[in-house]
């Protein structure tokens, strides 16, 4: 299944809905929301902390497509997170069934999950939606190079296009916030060049400067932050979370039937690795049991992508790698409360 991912760039804020927590309470945004097809309401919520994304709705209006392929994995409807995108704008989550962008038994599968409620993240909430788009950014370039190596330009090709197509306009704002370079254009350069002249030596020197502009702009959050356990395992949780939908929709009548988002999902898992090692001896003081159990499901779950191209048959199932991934998210949270409890006292 080749997604048509060039559709719309107007794709903001999936993950501030995502991002919203599961840790103290947070309010989801509530769905019953006044509005027509064409004029939607603007109603917001402000939410001040961050933690799982299990729980959140996801806004139907302004999600990307990664958020989008869980009702597509969920559902098992080739394409749908294009077919909702097309659809937009919605006054209401019923209106993908006046739509006919689906029937009204799936929405019934999914009708707790959907919003057109925006959310307006605020303070640490808002740092790790920042550093969660950031990550899958460098999740999309970790498999790139990975291709680019084996010389695959043409499927290292779409990761690179879909840091600007899908996440950099839903970041732009914090980025003009925190002052960082724009560097939409160098991504879109390498993009270009790597269609046009895949073997060209400049590949290499402008992949280079597209790493560090993302490391750049991730180095605006503080170092204290960015090595904190409890802002490290949320972002970790993000990525995990859209790792989970992309490999979702990667597989269908037990095969991989998209090689793109099986990629995807195997950048987001292993930058999300990454970000753990970085704070795994720090969690092994605060909570070893934790600690280990994280461990051992991540070096379980990496196993699921044995390499960028897809194994002819899939190693784990949708359900397999699901729970793997909520063992993490439940031993994560364990330790981002034990560290709220300390620090309140």
């Amino acid at each position: 299944m080749v997604k048509l991912r060039y559709i719309c760039l107007a794709v903001a804020a999936c993950f501030i809905v995502s991002l919203s927590s599961c840790t103290g309470g947070t309010p989801t945004a509530d769905n019953s929301q006044s509005g027509t097809a064409n004029s939607t309401a603007q109603t917001t919520e402000t939410v001040n902390h961050a933690g799982h994304a299990s729980k959140a709705k996801i806004n139907i209006n302004t999600a990307i497509l990664s958020e989008l392929d869980k009702f597509e994995g969920k559902l098992g409807v080739p394409a749908l997170s294009n077919k909702i995108q097309a659809g937009r704008p919605y006054g209401s989550p019923e209106d993908l069934v006046t739509k006919k962008v689906i029937t009204q038994e799936q929405f019934d599968q999914i009708k707790d999950q959907v919003t057109v409620q925006e959310v307006v993240l605020v303070g640490e909430a808002k740092d790790v939606d920042y550093m969660t788009k950031l990550g899958l950014m460098k999740g999309h370039l970790l498999v790139a190079q990975e291709l680019l190596d084996q010389n695959q330009p043409k499927q290292a090709e779409p990761h690179i296009g879909h840091p600007v197509e899908e996440i950099y306009v839903d970041v732009e704002d914090q980025l003009n916030e925190r002052k960082v370079k724009e560097f939409k254009t160098t991504l879109v350069s390498l993009q270009d060049l790597v269609k046009s002249k895949p073997k060209d030596a400049k590949v290499k020197t402008n992949f280079s400067a597209s790493e560090q502009s993302i490391n750049g702009a991730i180095a605006t959050l503080p170092e204290a932050q960015r090595n904190k356990p409890g802002f490290v395992l949320q972002v970790v949780n993000g990525l995990l979370d859209a790792a989970n939908s992309e490999y979702g929709a990667a597989i269908a009548d037990g095969k991989i039937s998209a090689a793109i988002e099986y990629q995807d999902s195997r950048g987001f898992v292993f930058y999300a690795d990454e970000l753990y090692q970085g704070i795994s001896s720090q969690l092994a003081q605060i909570n070893p049991e934790a600690n280990k159990a994280i461990q051992t499901s991540f070096a379980e779950l990496k196993k699921v992508w044995p390499a960028a191209i897809p194994p002819a048959t899939p190693v784990k199932t949708t359900q397999e790698v699901t729970k793997l991934i909520k063992d993490i998210e439940a031993n994560s949270q364990k330790v981002i409360d034990q560290s709220s409890t300390q620090a309140q006292k």
